[in-house]
């Protein structure tokens, strides 16, 4: 086996090198100077919300397997059937679950005895237009469904909104900063760091469902309110 040796120059030239490679990559940061001021500041907006999604199922029952099948089959073709003529694009309509479960009869001392068998068929449905959340909702129970859960509304392109917030928390922060530079008799200087928190995550469809018994006369009245877009940031400023 072969030893080799650096000599002290060519180690102090690699260790040079080395070091110099490591801080190139750490960006020098100016030290504060003055007094360094930290301030929290909120921006919040709201929207109407434009885009809507619906949880909505059939679940039925039947002495075998194949009948609660397609008794389910047939409930659902007409559901789905129904959210086409609403104008309901198919990429907006996407199976979440499908079940089938023995139904058990249990008695003292007994095996459980199979008393028949439920399938379940389960819809995830987004739409855009939300002034006909009611109407989808009235003709889904019309077609057999009685699983619903939702509607949750939200929006699809917060972006815009989320940028209002940010400049409405900045400037809030800007505002506060002079005063507190004021009352110290001093200016501010410059921003030195900005960090954000918050932002905006739309509601993601509840896993409980409500069953559906019988459908209502009048039309079922949905009202979407409006989203809140909201960020806090975190500003250090310099004072001089």
């Amino acid at each position: 086996m072969k030893l080799r040796f650096l000599s002290t120059a060519a180690l102090a030239v690699t260790t040079a090198a080395l070091s110099g490679t490591a801080f190139a990559d750490t960006p020098a940061t100016a030290p504060i100077a003055g007094t360094r001021l930290e301030l929290s500041a909120d921006g919040e907006v709201t929207r109407p919300p434009d885009i809507a999604t619906l949880s909505a199922g059939v679940v039925t029952q039947a002495s075998s397997a194949a009948a609660a099948m397609a008794e389910n089959a047939k409930r659902m073709t007409a559901a789905i059937a129904a959210l086409r003529r609403a104008g309901i694009a198919d990429k907006d309509i996407r199976t979440a679950s499908l079940s089938l479960q023995p139904q058990y009869r249990y008695a003292d001392n007994q095996p459980p005895a199979v008393t028949g068998y439920q399938a379940s068929n389960q819809l995830t449905i987004t739409f855009h237009d939300i002034a006909r959340t009611g109407p989808i909702l009235d003709a889904l129970v019309g077609q057999g469904v009685n699983q619903i859960s939702g509607p949750d509304f939200a929006l699809e392109h917060p972006d815009a909104a989320l940028d209002e917030a940010r400049q409405q928390a900045m400037q809030k922060a800007r505002a506060r900063a002079e005063v507190y530079a004021k009352a110290a008799g001093l200016g501010v200087k410059r921003i030195v760091a900005i960090s954000e928190s918050g932002g905006y995550s739309p509601p993601q469809p509840r896993a409980n469902m409500i069953m559906v018994t019988a459908m209502r006369k009048e039309s079922t009245d949905v009202q979407p309110g409006e989203e809140k877009i909201g960020v806090t940031l975190q500003v250090t400023f310099e004072l001089q």
